[in-house]
């Protein structure tokens, strides 16, 4: 059976997903089979699994850093939130339904043969897991039915590094606080304290680094700096986005606004764009922060009636019309191209709204009819015959994954079932486009499907990572550049190879941990002796 150790975190956003990359990309380079593994996780950003399963993303990134393909037993439990006080419960990749968190707390612990029979697979196929705790462990009204932090620890019997936050503040009475919250069976599983993105000179932390460990009687198992490393945001949904506003030029010369939705989902669709030299990627919550875009994006969003009333009643969907009608292009990907239709039907409650009808922006002629079950499908294919001033995309080729519960159809339709009818758009030129022609990968008849509409300056597609191929990022910055009579040297942007980039940031992360943790001292935490290389 394999070794464990577990990364918690005093609270969220400490960087304790990052930190569990990041050991297993060492745990790798030091010759080990490694996976990650976090029995619950709450997020909005999800990802669709070769088998056609959903999963947590930030699994998916320490997958990816441990070189080996996701699959949902590193994450057996997903609660992505509905509402404030309920989410849909995913066991396994496959939706459970919607529960109130009072009800998923009582039926929780109905799961834990799951979890474990997910986490004893991984345990005999692989040599390391890193385990990932979720919020903090001294959750004092909520532990007696833990199943994500001591609870989980306690199943895995697995050490625990507790990791703070100092730039946050107060990372002393963050460690100590938790310590001392914890019961005592709790604190003895704690076999390192780890201060993370730390910034100046640790010389001056020294001291209040010892008082630490002589009050708690554990070892600080490492000071990490804060690391400039771009990977994907930790998975918690408070604070994601805090801060950030993609590449940092002072003057970019692609401006693209990305809807910040209450309930934004997998905004790591935009990361392979901030990576792109002159464009900026800014996420708006209100008209005043929207200015003049070049493109503005309308992402996924866990609740579409919910978000898209917010849209409306913020002010930000009448300037997003102002901007439509200027010409400036705006697309929708799986949520936000379900509200540029011009109705969105949820009769069946299956979004967990109170509101089941809503009309939508009306810049596509659309319907969406919202239904039980959720298609969850990786696909590839290619882009259309494109209008407006994206036209230069045409015939693209592109990869990426489906996730959603809506079936979208032209307006006037009987219902769902007219969902991806062939239109003659060149017969009737302002009718709709299809935006895209997709083969999905988990399809045994591996027919090919339309999936979404293009009409004029107005895109919307369902896929998401769409702009994770290089050749759709340069044509579409290309054709940005190009309506405002600009152009930029995009060579190196070519050959820009997304997947190998985030190689080349766990390989930084990976440095930057061994240069600030103790990894011997974490190797004998886990009862590996010998230390870095598993020949030892």
């Amino acid at each position: 059976m394999a070794k464990a150790i577990m990364v918690q975190g005093t609270m969220s956003n400490v960087g304790k997903s990052l930190i569990a990359a990041g050991l297993c990309r060492i745990f790798r380079e030091d010759g080990y089979r490694v996976a990650p593994f976090k029995s619950q996780n709450m997020a909005l950003n999800s990802f669709i699994t070769g088998d056609g399963l959903e999963m947590g993303r930030a699994q998916v990134v320490q997958a990816e850093a441990a070189g080996i393909r996701p699959t949902v037993d590193m994450n057996p439990i997903l609660l992505k939130p509905t509402t404030d006080v309920g989410s849909q419960v995913i066991v396994r990749g496959v939706p459970l339904g919607n529960m109130k968190a009072r009800d998923y707390f009582a039926y929780k612990k109905e799961l834990v043969p799951v979890v474990m029979e997910s986490y004893r697979r991984l345990a005999e196929e692989y040599d390391i897991i890193v385990i990932e705790g979720a919020g903090s462990p001294a959750e004092i009204n909520l532990n007696h039915e833990d199943i994500v932090n001591m609870g989980m620890a306690a199943m895995a019997d697995a050490p625990v590094l507790l990791v703070g936050d100092i730039d946050r503040g107060g990372v002393f009475a963050q460690l100590y606080g938790t310590v001392s919250l914890l019961k005592e069976e709790e604190r003895a599983r704690v076999k390192g304290l780890v201060i993370n993105k730390f910034r100046g000179d640790k010389t001056i932390l020294d001291p209040g680094v010892s008082m630490l460990e002589e009050l708690c009687n554990i070892p600080v198992a490492g000071v990490v700096p804060y690391m400039q490393v771009e990977l994907e945001d930790e998975d918690s949904l408070s604070g994601a986005l805090e801060g950030r506003a993609g590449n940092a030029a002072a003057a970019p010369m692609v401006d693209i606004a990305v809807i910040r939705f209450p309930r934004i989902a997998n905004f790591t669709d935009f990361n392979a764009l901030s990576a792109i030299p002159c464009v900026r990627v800014r996420y708006v919550a209100r008209p005043s922060e929207l200015g003049a875009p070049d493109l503005v994006v309308l992402p996924g969003t866990k609740n579409t009636i919910s978000d898209l009333l917010w849209l409306r009643s913020s002010g930000l969907e009448a300037a997003v019309l102002k901007l439509a009608s200027r010409r400036v292009p705006i697309w929708g990907i799986c949520g936000g191209f379900q509200m540029l239709g011009e109705e969105v039907i949820d009769e069946a409650g299956a979004e967990g709204a109170s509101v089941h009808r809503a009309a939508g922006l009306g810049l596509l002629p659309l319907t969406t009819w919202f239904e039980t079950e959720k298609v969850r499908t990786q696909v590839t294919g290619s882009l259309g015959e494109l209008d407006g001033p994206l036209s230069a995309l045409s015939g693209k080729c592109l990869t990426g994954y489906e996730i959603h519960m809506g079936r979208t159809a032209i307006s006037g339709g009987r219902g769902p079932e007219d969902t991806g009818r062939l239109v003659d758009y060149r017969a009737e030129p302002e009718i709709c486009r299809p935006m895209a022609y997709l083969l999905e990968t988990q399809s045994d008849s591996k027919q090919v499907k339309t999936d979404g509409w293009n009409r004029g300056n107005v895109y919307g597609s369902y896929v998401h990572g769409i702009f994770d191929d290089p050749g759709i990022a340069r044509s579409l910055t290309e054709a940005l550049l190009a309506k405002k009579g600009l152009c930029a040297d995009l060579a190196s942007t070519a050959d820009f190879d997304y997947a190998a980039f985030k190689e080349m940031q766990f390989t930084a992360l990976a440095k930057g941990l061994r240069e600030s943790l103790d990894m011997d001292r974490i190797y004998e935490i886990m009862g590996i002796e010998g230390g870095n290389s598993r020949e030892n």
